[in-house]
C-alpha cells in the first residue's frame, strides 16, 4: 500500500532523475510542433476565435501535453494526432468556404441585438448572452443609454459590434449605468419619458402603472438623452 506524501513517488514517480532530460526534449519537440501547427492554421487572436477554432486549440493542447512528461506516451502517435487535427481543420475550412449552410451550422451567424435604440427582442431571446453581460460590453464602449446606439450586433466570435447615432440624432433611451438602471420600478412617480427595462421602448408616462406597448412588460426607468463622450 502506497503512503501519502511519499516524496520520491510524489516528485519523480519512481523514474530515474535522468528522465528529466527526456522531459526537456519532449517539451521542446512538442512546443515546436504546436508552433508549426498554429502557423499552418493561421490562428488569429484568442478573442477572435470561433467555436470550431477554440476546439482545435484545446485538441492541440491536449495532444501536446501528455507526450511532454508521460514516459508511456510516444511522440510519434502524438504527432500523428496533430497531423490528423490539422487535416480536419483544413477539410472543415474548405467545407465552410463552399457551403454557407455548413458555415452557419458550425459557427452560427451574426445577430442584431439592438436596432434603432431598442432591443431586438426576438433575437435577444435566442442568444445565451445575459442582459447584464451585454450592458457591460456596451459600457466598455462608453455607452450610457440605448438611445445612443443605432445598431449593435453579436458577432460569431462573441464580440459585440456597436454603431452609434450622430449627436444630433441621439434619442432618449434606456440607461444602462448601474446607478440609474437599478432605479427601475413598476410605479411611475412623475410625468416624464420612461424606457421599458425589457425592450428599451420609450414613451411618455404620467400614470401610476403602465404596460409597454411593445413587449407588454410593466417595469420602467426614466429615460435619459445624454450625448456619448468617447
Amino acid at each position: 500500500m502506497k503512503e501519502i506524501f511519499e516524496w520520491n513517488r510524489l516528485l519523480i514517480n519512481d523514474l530515474p532523475f535522468i528522465y528529466l532530460i527526456e522531459v526537456v526534449f519532449r517539451s521542446v519537440l512538442m512546443f515546436t510542433v504546436v508552433l508549426i501547427a498554429l502557423r499552418v492554421t493561421g490562428k488569429r487572436g484568442v478573442r477572435q476565435l470561433s467555436i470550431f477554432e477554440t476546439v482545435i486549440i484545446i485538441a492541440l493542447g491536449s495532444a501536446a501535453g501528455d507526450p511532454m512528461f508521460y514516459e508511456d506516451v510516444g511522440l510519434i502517435p502524438a504527432i500523428v494526432v496533430f497531423v490528423t487535427i490539422i487535416l480536419l481543420y483544413r477539410l472543415v475550412t474548405w467545407l465552410t468556404g463552399r457551403s454557407k449552410q455548413f458555415e452557419i451550422m458550425l459557427e452560427g451567424q451574426t445577430v442584431c441585438l439592438i436596432r434603432e435604440g431598442k432591443f431586438s427582442i426576438t433575437q435577444f431571446k435566442k442568444e445565451s448572452l445575459a442582459q447584464d453581460e451585454f450592458f457591460t460590453e456596451l459600457r466598455v464602449k462608453s455607452v450610457e443609454h440605448l438611445g445612443q446606439v443605432r445598431n449593435a450586433y453579436l458577432e460569431t466570435s462573441g464580440e459585440v459590434s456597436v454603431f452609434f447615432f450622430e449627436d444630433d440624432h441621439v434619442k432618449p433611451g434606456l440607461p444602462i449605468l448601474p446607478d440609474l438602471y437599478t432605479k427601475k420600478s413598476k410605479s411611475i412617480s412623475k410625468s416624464a419619458l420612461y424606457a421599458c427595462t425589457f425592450c428599451g421602448h420609450v414613451e411618455h408616462l404620467n400614470t401610476e402603472t403602465a404596460v409597454c406597448q411593445v413587449c407588454k412588460k410593466e417595469e420602467w426607468v426614466e429615460a435619459i438623452k445624454t450625448l456619448r463622450i468617447s
